[in-house]
Protein backbone atom coordinates (compact mmCIF):
# COMPACT_ATOMS: atom_id res chain seq x y z
CA UNK A 1 0.00 0.00 0.00
CA UNK A 2 1.48 3.35 -1.03
CA UNK A 3 2.30 6.01 1.58
CA UNK A 4 0.15 8.58 -0.22
CA UNK A 5 -2.90 6.30 -0.04
CA UNK A 6 -2.29 5.68 3.68
CA UNK A 7 -2.07 9.44 4.30
CA UNK A 8 -5.33 10.03 2.42
CA UNK A 9 -6.99 7.15 4.30
CA UNK A 10 -5.90 8.55 7.67
CA UNK A 11 -7.20 11.99 6.70
CA UNK A 12 -10.57 10.55 5.71
CA UNK A 13 -10.78 8.56 8.95
CA UNK A 14 -9.83 11.66 10.93
CA UNK A 15 -12.46 13.78 9.17
CA UNK A 16 -15.12 11.12 9.76
CA UNK A 17 -14.17 10.94 13.44
CA UNK A 18 -14.50 14.71 13.75
CA UNK A 19 -17.83 14.64 11.96
CA UNK A 20 -19.15 11.80 14.10
CA UNK A 21 -18.37 13.83 17.22
CA UNK A 22 -19.89 17.04 15.86
CA UNK A 23 -23.52 16.11 16.47
CA UNK A 24 -26.45 17.77 18.17
CA UNK A 25 -30.19 18.25 18.00
CA UNK A 26 -32.02 20.66 15.74
CA UNK A 27 -34.80 22.03 17.91
CA UNK A 28 -37.87 23.55 16.27
CA UNK A 29 -40.03 23.99 19.33
CA UNK A 30 -40.77 23.46 23.01
CA UNK A 31 -43.41 21.18 24.49
CA UNK A 32 -45.67 22.35 27.33
CA UNK A 33 -48.55 20.86 29.27
CA UNK A 34 -51.32 23.06 30.66
CA UNK A 35 -54.09 21.76 32.90
CA UNK A 36 -57.40 23.07 31.63
CA UNK A 37 -60.09 23.67 34.21
CA UNK A 38 -62.55 24.29 31.40
CA UNK A 39 -61.92 20.92 29.73
CA UNK A 40 -60.99 19.18 32.99
CA UNK A 41 -57.86 17.61 31.51
CA UNK A 42 -54.20 18.25 30.71
CA UNK A 43 -53.56 19.69 27.26
CA UNK A 44 -50.26 19.56 25.44
CA UNK A 45 -49.09 22.29 23.11
CA UNK A 46 -45.87 23.05 21.22
CA UNK A 47 -44.30 26.46 20.64
CA UNK A 48 -41.93 27.52 17.87
CA UNK A 49 -40.25 30.91 18.22
CA UNK A 50 -38.98 33.19 15.42
CA UNK A 51 -35.26 33.28 14.66
CA UNK A 52 -34.93 36.77 16.08
CA UNK A 53 -36.81 36.09 19.33
CA UNK A 54 -33.78 35.26 21.49
CA UNK A 55 -31.43 37.84 19.97
CA UNK A 56 -30.56 40.44 22.60
CA UNK A 57 -30.74 43.12 19.93
CA UNK A 58 -34.39 42.20 19.25
CA UNK A 59 -35.57 42.07 22.86
CA UNK A 60 -37.79 45.09 22.23
CA UNK A 61 -39.87 43.21 19.65
CA UNK A 62 -43.19 41.44 20.12
CA UNK A 63 -44.78 38.98 17.69
CA UNK A 64 -48.17 37.93 16.30
CA UNK A 65 -49.26 34.40 17.25
CA UNK A 66 -50.41 31.64 14.90
CA UNK A 67 -52.49 28.84 16.46
CA UNK A 68 -52.39 25.50 14.64
CA UNK A 69 -55.15 22.98 15.32
CA UNK A 70 -54.17 19.33 14.82
CA UNK A 71 -50.70 20.40 15.88
CA UNK A 72 -49.46 16.81 15.94
CA UNK A 73 -50.05 16.71 12.15
CA UNK A 74 -49.28 20.24 10.99
CA UNK A 75 -46.96 21.93 13.51
CA UNK A 76 -43.62 20.93 11.97
CA UNK A 77 -44.55 21.83 8.41
CA UNK A 78 -46.35 25.05 9.28
CA UNK A 79 -43.68 26.35 11.66
CA UNK A 80 -41.00 25.60 9.05
CA UNK A 81 -42.95 27.44 6.38
CA UNK A 82 -43.55 30.44 8.63
CA UNK A 83 -39.83 30.54 9.38
CA UNK A 84 -38.92 30.43 5.69
CA UNK A 85 -41.44 33.11 4.72
CA UNK A 86 -40.44 35.55 7.47
CA UNK A 87 -36.87 35.01 8.67
CA UNK A 88 -34.00 37.38 7.86
CA UNK A 89 -31.96 34.27 7.00
CA UNK A 90 -33.93 33.61 3.80
CA UNK A 91 -34.91 37.22 3.06
CA UNK A 92 -38.32 36.17 1.78
CA UNK A 93 -40.11 38.55 4.19
CA UNK A 94 -43.56 37.83 2.76
CA UNK A 95 -45.07 37.74 6.24
CA UNK A 96 -44.03 39.08 9.66
CA UNK A 97 -42.14 36.81 12.01
CA UNK A 98 -44.55 35.12 14.39
CA UNK A 99 -44.84 32.67 17.25
CA UNK A 100 -46.37 29.35 16.16
CA UNK A 101 -48.40 27.32 18.66
CA UNK A 102 -49.50 23.78 17.84
CA UNK A 103 -52.29 22.31 19.98
CA UNK A 104 -52.14 18.52 20.23
CA UNK A 105 -55.26 16.43 19.81
CA UNK A 106 -57.22 14.65 22.52
CA UNK A 107 -60.65 14.19 20.93
CA UNK A 108 -61.16 15.95 17.60
CA UNK A 109 -64.85 15.16 17.26
CA UNK A 110 -65.56 16.54 20.70
CA UNK A 111 -63.31 19.62 20.48
CA UNK A 112 -63.78 20.74 16.89
CA UNK A 113 -67.54 20.37 16.43
CA UNK A 114 -69.42 23.50 17.53
CA UNK A 115 -72.84 21.83 17.26
CA UNK A 116 -74.17 18.62 18.76
CA UNK A 117 -74.39 15.92 16.09
CA UNK A 118 -77.46 13.71 16.51
CA UNK A 119 -76.69 10.08 15.72
CA UNK A 120 -78.27 6.74 16.53
CA UNK A 121 -75.50 5.98 18.96
CA UNK A 122 -74.61 8.44 21.70
CA UNK A 123 -71.60 10.62 20.93
CA UNK A 124 -69.64 13.41 22.61
CA UNK A 125 -69.71 15.94 19.77
CA UNK A 126 -70.50 19.61 20.26
CA UNK A 127 -67.62 20.66 22.50
CA UNK A 128 -66.31 23.36 20.16
CA UNK A 129 -67.37 26.27 22.34
CA UNK A 130 -65.63 24.77 25.38
CA UNK A 131 -62.47 24.23 23.36
CA UNK A 132 -62.51 27.82 22.11
CA UNK A 133 -62.95 28.97 25.71
CA UNK A 134 -59.88 26.90 26.63
CA UNK A 135 -57.90 28.68 23.90
CA UNK A 136 -59.11 32.18 24.69
CA UNK A 137 -59.41 32.05 28.48
CA UNK A 138 -56.59 29.69 29.48
CA UNK A 139 -54.00 29.05 26.77
CA UNK A 140 -53.68 32.56 25.33
CA UNK A 141 -53.31 34.26 28.75
CA UNK A 142 -50.57 31.76 29.62
CA UNK A 143 -48.74 32.46 26.35
CA UNK A 144 -49.07 36.21 26.85
CA UNK A 145 -47.33 35.85 30.22
CA UNK A 146 -44.57 33.58 28.92
CA UNK A 147 -43.70 35.31 25.64
CA UNK A 148 -43.56 38.74 24.00
CA UNK A 149 -46.80 38.36 22.09
CA UNK A 150 -48.75 40.84 20.01
CA UNK A 151 -52.53 40.56 20.40
CA UNK A 152 -52.85 39.76 16.68
CA UNK A 153 -53.83 36.10 16.49
CA UNK A 154 -54.44 33.75 13.56
CA UNK A 155 -56.34 30.45 13.84
CA UNK A 156 -55.50 27.68 11.36
CA UNK A 157 -57.61 24.54 11.08
CA UNK A 158 -58.05 21.70 8.59
CA UNK A 159 -61.09 19.44 8.15
CA UNK A 160 -62.96 19.46 11.48
CA UNK A 161 -60.39 22.03 12.61
CA UNK A 162 -61.46 24.13 9.63
CA UNK A 163 -65.07 23.76 10.75
CA UNK A 164 -64.17 25.16 14.18
CA UNK A 165 -62.12 27.98 12.63
CA UNK A 166 -65.12 28.93 10.47
CA UNK A 167 -67.43 28.83 13.48
CA UNK A 168 -65.06 31.11 15.44
CA UNK A 169 -64.93 33.54 12.51
CA UNK A 170 -68.73 33.76 12.40
CA UNK A 171 -69.02 34.57 16.11
CA UNK A 172 -69.61 38.15 17.17
CA UNK A 173 -66.96 37.95 19.89
CA UNK A 174 -63.57 36.30 19.48
CA UNK A 175 -60.00 37.37 20.24
CA UNK A 176 -58.73 35.89 16.96
CA UNK A 177 -58.09 38.36 14.14
CA UNK A 178 -57.70 36.11 11.08
CA UNK A 179 -58.71 32.58 10.12
CA UNK A 180 -57.44 29.93 7.71
CA UNK A 181 -60.03 27.18 7.22
CA UNK A 182 -58.68 24.41 4.99
CA UNK A 183 -61.27 22.13 3.41
CA UNK A 184 -63.57 22.52 6.44
CA UNK A 185 -65.93 19.61 7.03
CA UNK A 186 -69.38 21.15 6.64
CA UNK A 187 -71.15 17.79 6.60
CA UNK A 188 -73.38 18.72 9.54
CA UNK A 189 -74.21 22.19 8.19
CA UNK A 190 -77.25 21.67 5.99
CA UNK A 191 -78.96 24.63 4.34
CA UNK A 192 -81.14 25.35 7.37
CA UNK A 193 -78.22 25.26 9.82
CA UNK A 194 -76.05 27.46 7.61
CA UNK A 195 -78.86 29.97 7.13
CA UNK A 196 -79.23 30.31 10.91
CA UNK A 197 -75.51 30.92 11.28
CA UNK A 198 -75.48 33.46 8.46
CA UNK A 199 -78.48 35.30 9.89
CA UNK A 200 -76.58 35.72 13.17
CA UNK A 201 -73.44 37.19 11.56
CA UNK A 202 -72.68 40.78 12.57
CA UNK A 203 -70.28 43.39 11.19
CA UNK A 204 -67.68 42.20 13.70
CA UNK A 205 -66.88 39.20 11.49
CA UNK A 206 -65.99 41.48 8.59
CA UNK A 207 -63.30 43.13 10.70
CA UNK A 208 -61.38 39.84 10.49
CA UNK A 209 -59.70 38.19 7.51
CA UNK A 210 -61.12 34.83 6.40
CA UNK A 211 -59.38 32.42 4.02
CA UNK A 212 -61.16 29.23 3.02
CA UNK A 213 -59.64 26.49 0.86
CA UNK A 214 -61.55 23.68 -0.77
CA UNK A 215 -59.99 20.55 -2.27
CA UNK A 216 -60.98 18.22 -5.09
CA UNK A 217 -62.27 14.91 -3.80
CA UNK A 218 -64.10 14.13 -6.99
CA UNK A 219 -67.78 13.23 -6.63
CA UNK A 220 -67.44 12.53 -2.90
CA UNK A 221 -66.84 16.15 -2.04
CA UNK A 222 -69.30 17.98 -4.26
CA UNK A 223 -71.68 18.76 -1.40
CA UNK A 224 -68.94 19.96 0.91
CA UNK A 225 -67.41 22.12 -1.83
CA UNK A 226 -70.82 23.59 -2.68
CA UNK A 227 -71.31 24.49 0.98
CA UNK A 228 -67.95 26.29 1.01
CA UNK A 229 -69.01 28.34 -2.01
CA UNK A 230 -72.46 29.01 -0.57
CA UNK A 231 -71.02 30.27 2.72
CA UNK A 232 -68.46 32.50 1.01
CA UNK A 233 -70.95 34.04 -1.42
CA UNK A 234 -73.50 34.65 1.34
CA UNK A 235 -70.90 36.39 3.51
CA UNK A 236 -69.72 38.43 0.55
CA UNK A 237 -73.26 39.64 -0.09
CA UNK A 238 -73.75 40.58 3.57
CA UNK A 239 -70.53 42.59 3.78
CA UNK A 240 -71.25 46.22 2.92
CA UNK A 241 -67.70 47.12 1.91
CA UNK A 242 -64.93 45.06 0.36
CA UNK A 243 -65.06 41.55 1.83
CA UNK A 244 -61.68 40.83 3.52
CA UNK A 245 -61.61 37.18 2.53
CA UNK A 246 -60.56 34.72 -0.13
CA UNK A 247 -61.97 31.40 -1.35
CA UNK A 248 -59.60 29.13 -3.27
CA UNK A 249 -60.28 25.82 -5.01
CA UNK A 250 -57.44 23.31 -5.45
CA UNK A 251 -58.22 21.19 -8.48
CA UNK A 252 -55.11 19.01 -8.13
CA UNK A 253 -55.21 18.47 -4.34
CA UNK A 254 -57.34 16.19 -2.20
CA UNK A 255 -58.40 16.47 1.43
CA UNK A 256 -55.16 14.96 2.70
CA UNK A 257 -52.71 16.79 0.45
CA UNK A 258 -54.19 20.29 0.56
CA UNK A 259 -53.33 21.59 4.08
CA UNK A 260 -49.76 22.78 3.56
CA UNK A 261 -50.17 24.39 0.15
CA UNK A 262 -53.42 25.98 1.36
CA UNK A 263 -51.66 27.29 4.46
CA UNK A 264 -49.01 28.92 2.28
CA UNK A 265 -51.64 30.57 0.10
CA UNK A 266 -53.79 31.50 3.07
CA UNK A 267 -51.08 33.19 5.10
CA UNK A 268 -49.91 34.92 1.91
CA UNK A 269 -53.46 36.18 1.28
CA UNK A 270 -53.71 37.58 4.81
CA UNK A 271 -50.44 39.49 4.48
CA UNK A 272 -50.70 40.36 0.81
CA UNK A 273 -48.51 43.41 0.23
CA UNK A 274 -46.46 42.95 3.40
CA UNK A 275 -43.51 41.71 1.35
CA UNK A 276 -43.24 44.78 -0.88
CA UNK A 277 -39.75 45.03 -2.39
CA UNK A 278 -37.48 47.82 -1.22
CA UNK A 279 -36.83 48.57 -4.89
CA UNK A 280 -40.49 49.50 -5.41
CA UNK A 281 -40.54 52.19 -2.71
CA UNK A 282 -40.14 55.72 -4.06
CA UNK A 283 -41.07 57.87 -1.07
CA UNK A 284 -41.81 57.70 2.64
CA UNK A 285 -45.39 58.80 2.00
CA UNK A 286 -45.94 55.98 -0.51
CA UNK A 287 -44.58 53.41 1.95
CA UNK A 288 -46.71 54.66 4.83
CA UNK A 289 -49.84 54.68 2.65
CA UNK A 290 -49.08 51.14 1.50
CA UNK A 291 -49.00 49.79 5.04
CA UNK A 292 -51.96 51.89 6.11
CA UNK A 293 -54.01 50.15 3.41
CA UNK A 294 -52.81 46.74 4.63
CA UNK A 295 -53.61 47.70 8.23
CA UNK A 296 -57.09 48.85 7.28
CA UNK A 297 -57.78 45.56 5.50
CA UNK A 298 -56.64 43.55 8.53
CA UNK A 299 -58.11 45.89 11.16
CA UNK A 300 -54.73 45.98 12.86
CA UNK A 301 -51.80 48.39 12.77
CA UNK A 302 -48.97 46.86 10.75
CA UNK A 303 -46.28 49.48 10.21
CA UNK A 304 -43.44 49.20 7.68
CA UNK A 305 -40.96 46.54 8.88
CA UNK A 306 -37.66 47.83 10.23
CA UNK A 307 -35.54 45.81 7.81
CA UNK A 308 -37.52 47.08 4.80
CA UNK A 309 -37.23 50.75 5.77
CA UNK A 310 -33.52 50.30 6.45
CA UNK A 311 -32.91 48.78 3.02
CA UNK A 312 -34.84 51.56 1.30
CA UNK A 313 -32.86 54.15 3.22
CA UNK A 314 -29.48 52.68 2.28
CA UNK A 315 -30.52 52.24 -1.36
CA UNK A 316 -31.33 55.94 -1.58
CA UNK A 317 -28.34 56.98 0.49
CA UNK A 318 -26.01 55.18 -1.93
CA UNK A 319 -27.72 56.63 -5.00
CA UNK A 320 -25.91 59.01 -7.33
CA UNK A 321 -29.13 60.98 -7.56
CA UNK A 322 -29.01 63.87 -5.11
CA UNK A 323 -32.81 63.92 -4.79
CA UNK A 324 -32.79 60.27 -3.69
CA UNK A 325 -29.95 60.94 -1.26
CA UNK A 326 -31.98 63.74 0.30
CA UNK A 327 -34.97 61.39 0.65
CA UNK A 328 -32.90 58.76 2.47
CA UNK A 329 -32.80 60.58 5.78
CA UNK A 330 -36.59 60.50 6.16
CA UNK A 331 -36.59 56.69 6.06
CA UNK A 332 -33.96 56.33 8.77
CA UNK A 333 -35.83 58.83 10.95
CA UNK A 334 -39.04 56.85 10.36
CA UNK A 335 -37.39 53.72 11.76
CA UNK A 336 -36.32 55.50 14.95
CA UNK A 337 -39.88 56.77 15.37
CA UNK A 338 -41.45 53.35 14.84
CA UNK A 339 -38.74 51.40 16.70
CA UNK A 340 -37.43 53.72 19.42
CA UNK A 341 -35.75 50.82 21.27
CA UNK A 342 -33.79 49.57 18.27
CA UNK A 343 -30.08 50.32 18.53
CA UNK A 344 -29.67 49.48 14.84
CA UNK A 345 -32.21 52.12 13.79
CA UNK A 346 -30.19 54.84 15.52
CA UNK A 347 -26.90 53.40 14.23
CA UNK A 348 -28.21 53.58 10.67
CA UNK A 349 -29.52 57.12 11.23
CA UNK A 350 -26.06 58.05 12.47
CA UNK A 351 -24.55 56.70 9.25
CA UNK A 352 -27.05 58.68 7.21
CA UNK A 353 -26.19 61.95 8.94
CA UNK A 354 -22.48 61.15 8.61
CA UNK A 355 -22.89 60.51 4.89
CA UNK A 356 -24.71 63.82 4.56
CA UNK A 357 -21.83 65.50 6.47
CA UNK A 358 -23.85 66.43 9.54
CA UNK A 359 -21.36 65.07 12.06
CA UNK A 360 -23.06 66.59 15.10
CA UNK A 361 -26.32 64.78 14.39
CA UNK A 362 -24.38 61.63 13.50
CA UNK A 363 -22.66 61.60 16.90
CA UNK A 364 -25.96 62.19 18.70
CA UNK A 365 -27.51 59.13 17.08
CA UNK A 366 -24.45 56.93 17.52
CA UNK A 367 -24.55 57.82 21.23
CA UNK A 368 -28.24 56.87 21.40
CA UNK A 369 -27.46 53.57 19.66
CA UNK A 370 -24.67 52.86 22.15
CA UNK A 371 -26.99 53.61 25.07
CA UNK A 372 -29.43 50.99 23.77
CA UNK A 373 -26.66 48.49 23.06
CA UNK A 374 -23.38 49.07 24.95
CA UNK A 375 -21.81 46.28 22.87
CA UNK A 376 -22.25 48.17 19.60
CA UNK A 377 -18.57 48.61 18.73
CA UNK A 378 -19.43 50.19 15.38
CA UNK A 379 -21.13 53.12 17.13
CA UNK A 380 -18.29 53.42 19.64
CA UNK A 381 -15.66 53.61 16.88
CA UNK A 382 -17.72 56.13 14.91
CA UNK A 383 -18.11 58.41 17.92
CA UNK A 384 -14.35 58.39 18.53
CA UNK A 385 -13.59 58.99 14.87
CA UNK A 386 -16.08 61.84 14.46
CA UNK A 387 -15.02 63.54 17.68
CA UNK A 388 -11.47 63.71 16.35
CA UNK A 389 -12.71 65.59 13.31
CA UNK A 390 -14.56 68.19 15.37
Amino acid sequence: MSKSFIVVLLLVIGINQVRSQDVGQIVIGTKYILHSNILNEDREYWVSLPDSYNDKESSYRSYPVLFVLDGNSHFKAVSGMVNYMSSDLYRSWKIPEMIVVGIQNVDRRRDYTPDKIITVRENNSGGGESFLSFLEDELIPELDQMYRTDPYRILFGHSLGGLLATHAYLKEKTIFNAFIAVDPSFGTWDAETMDKKLDAVTEKSFERFFYIATANWGKRNVRNRDRHVRLYEALNSKCEGEFPAKLEYFENENHGSVPIIAFHNGISAIFEGYGISYRDVESKEQLIQHFQSLSQRLSWDFGPPEHLVNRVGYRMLQSRNEIDRAKALAFFILNTENFPNSFNAYDSLGEAYESLEDNKKAIENYIKSLELNPNNEHARMKIESLNKRE
